[in-house]
């Protein structure tokens, strides 16, 4: 089964005007240029040194203000989406950027070989001072495909030193958990802020699996599949997690983008071993985010258990990496039964695009969350730049395998 524009619904040159759209906003608009930090606030005090290259991730349309959330993690995602869209858009200034984004990874890096933490990503993001072992590893892919799309090997060797601190410092051997809130200050792990799991399994983006493929360390192998296997074995509801943060398993809200980062790489498991437990796995998590999609294309930040939902906060990143999983889902079982979900969210990011907007820091985000009423006339809108980084990597994907030559 082949995909087509028409079967999506979207013309191949409004597709292509959004990712570009899209791409310079990540650029020109959301990508700090500047050692120190200048009109951006930084909230969570995120303990940086060096900005140059990271993307503001919070804007607030109402205040026309910016603030940070973690920007390792989310310039990790944006260096990915940049250099996917490169082999769409061939502008070389989309690698420029993407190499600016990786700069600032590596600078926020310990690259000394005779440091304890050598090989530590500085991923901050609750806390300020605290490292979030997810976040180290949401933001390897980006150094990956950067490193794959352009030669420079010494991204992929900083992602690999990152691996082997996380295996080495954060993982529980033979349980498939990480401990997840690192304070290099005190070389300690700490109980994260929503309150003390043991570990999470945390599969996000399969970059273990990645750093086997490169390197043959079968200890990667074996981490990677241990937490696979943990999480077949804690799924809950179908399709997802809830018993593990960032999900609330008292009050049965489930995370927008947990089946995405636990779901999605059931897929490599599968093609790695053939094993259908995995690929059914994958199936069940790109089913919960066909039943948590809405009537419009959507998705909500607060979709609980049942599928009810609040009434604001939508997540558009969600379904822009639910539409990457039905994609490759797609390409995988060679049917038809995403491809509904998939014309309703690409046309549904895209509905979300400001093409003509009065506030020049908006043109080309995508919008990812309406938020409630507070009393005020105040705008609703809310950005983040992972509705944006979501949407250019789905779209490029889908782009990419819609024109890929036949086999």
């Amino acid at each position: 089964m082949s995909l087509t524009y028409e079967k999506i619904g979207v013309k191949r040159d409004q597709l292509v005007e959004a990712l570009r759209l899209g791409c310079e906003w990540l650029t020109d608009i959301a990508q700090v240029k500047t050692e120190r930090l200048t009109i951006e606030s930084d909230t969570k005090g995120h303990r940086h040194r060096y900005w140059r290259g990271a993307i503001r991730g919070e804007y607030s349309v109402a205040n026309k203000t910016w603030d940070f959330f973690c920007p390792i993690w989310h310039t990790g995602q944006a260096v990915k989406a940049l250099t996917l869209a490169h082999q769409v858009l061939k502008d070389k200034h989309l690698i420029e950027a993407a190499n600016l984004g990786a700069e600032f990874i590596l600078k926020e890096s310990i690259r000394d070989p005779e440091d304890p933490d050598y090989g530590l990503i500085l991923a901050y993001e609750d806390l300020g001072y605290g490292v979030n072992t997810s976040a180290i590893l949401e933001c390897l892919d980006g150094l990956i495909n950067l490193s794959e799309e352009t030669g420079r090997e010494e991204l992929w060797s900083a992602a690999i030193d990152a691996l082997w601190w996380v295996a080495d410092k954060a993982y529980i051997d033979g349980e498939g958990l990480f401990k997840d809130l690192y304070i290099p200050d005190e070389r300690n792990f700490k109980p994260p802020p929503w309150g003390w799991v043991k570990g999470r399994p945390l599969l996000d983006d399969g970059v273990f699996l990645k750093g086997y493929r490169k390197t043959g360390e079968e200890a990667f192998r074996k981490i990677f599949f241990e937490v696979a296997d943990r999480l077949l074995r804690d799924e809950y509801p179908p399709g997802n997690w809830l018993r593990y943060p960032p999900c609330n398993p008292k009050t049965g809200s489930i995370h927008p983008r947990h089946a995405y980062w636990w779901g999605y790489p059931m897929i490599m498991a599968y093609e790695e071993t053939g094993e259908e437990k995995y690929l059914k796995c994958a199936i069940r998590a790109a089913d919960w985010y066909v039943r948590a999609q809405r009537v419009d294309g959507g998705l909500f930040r607060g979709t609980y258990v049942d599928f009810n939902t609040l009434s604001f906060g939508h997540a558009t990143s969600g379904i822009a990496c639910a539409t990457i999983m039905w994609l490759e889902l797609t390409r995988i079982l060679g049917d038809e039964r995403y491809l509904e979900p998939i014309r309703k969210a690409v046309n549904f990011c895209m509905n979300m695009q400001f093409r003509r907007p009065e506030d020049p820091n908006l043109k080309g985000a995508i919008l990812e969350k309406v938020l409630p009423p507070n009393g005020t006339d105040r705008s609703p809108y809310h950005i983040r730049d992972l509705g944006t980084i979501f949407f250019i990597q789905a779209a490029a994907k889908l782009i990419l395998e819609i024109e890929r030559p036949p086999r």
